[in-house]
């Protein structure tokens, strides 16, 4: 197996078990969702979960106004930001006045920022990656375009990673 497909691999099974254990039976929190906080990465202001990692949205579930990432290829890659019962998020002043609460069709509650449901990229690895900015892919019938979730609403530009390729996303 190369070290890419490693990598992947072990990311996949990573967000899966982020996403198994985010049943409707009271669930866990993805990297700890209750607290979000800002960082600055690339010269803009992202949202971040408690682990530092960065919190992404896409363009076609802020139209829809609501989940489309429900199939586990999707989740794999693109981990729900989940509470657990009772939990509620919380962040700065300005961001905890836009922070809402979405329900899945599996009935676990995730995070909304500005009602556009909140994931963590799987294939970002560290706090302050921007891998998943820009992304386009493919799951449940719908094309999605990720982007970095900023308090300003504009997004750095998407990074050239080693196995990205421009316009077609990361080869999951």
């Amino acid at each position: 197996m190369s070290t890419a497909r490693g990598w992947l691999a072990l990311a996949g099974l990573g967000a899966a078990g982020l996403v198994a254990g985010c049943s409707s039976s009271g669930g866990s929190t993805a990297s700890g969702a209750g607290g979000i906080s800002e960082r600055s990465v690339s010269g803009a202001t992202v949202l971040v979960d408690s682990a530092g990692q960065t919190l992404y949205t896409s363009d076609q579930e802020r139209s829809a106004g609501k989940v489309l990432c429900i199939s586990s290829s999707c989740t794999r890659i693109w981990a729900p930001l989940v509470l657990s019962k009772g939990q509620q998020p919380s962040g700065p002043h300005a961001v905890s006045m836009e922070l809402s609460v979405v329900t899945r069709p599996d009935g676990t509650r995730q995070v909304a920022y500005r009602g556009a449901p909140l994931y963590i990229f799987t294939l970002d690895h560290g706090a302050g990656q921007l891998n998943g900015n820009g992304q386009h892919d493919h799951f449940d019938n719908t094309d999605f375009e990720w982007h970095a979730v900023t308090v300003n609403g504009t997004a750095p530009a998407p990074a050239s990673q080693p196995g990205y390729t421009p316009g077609g996303g990361y080869h999951y």
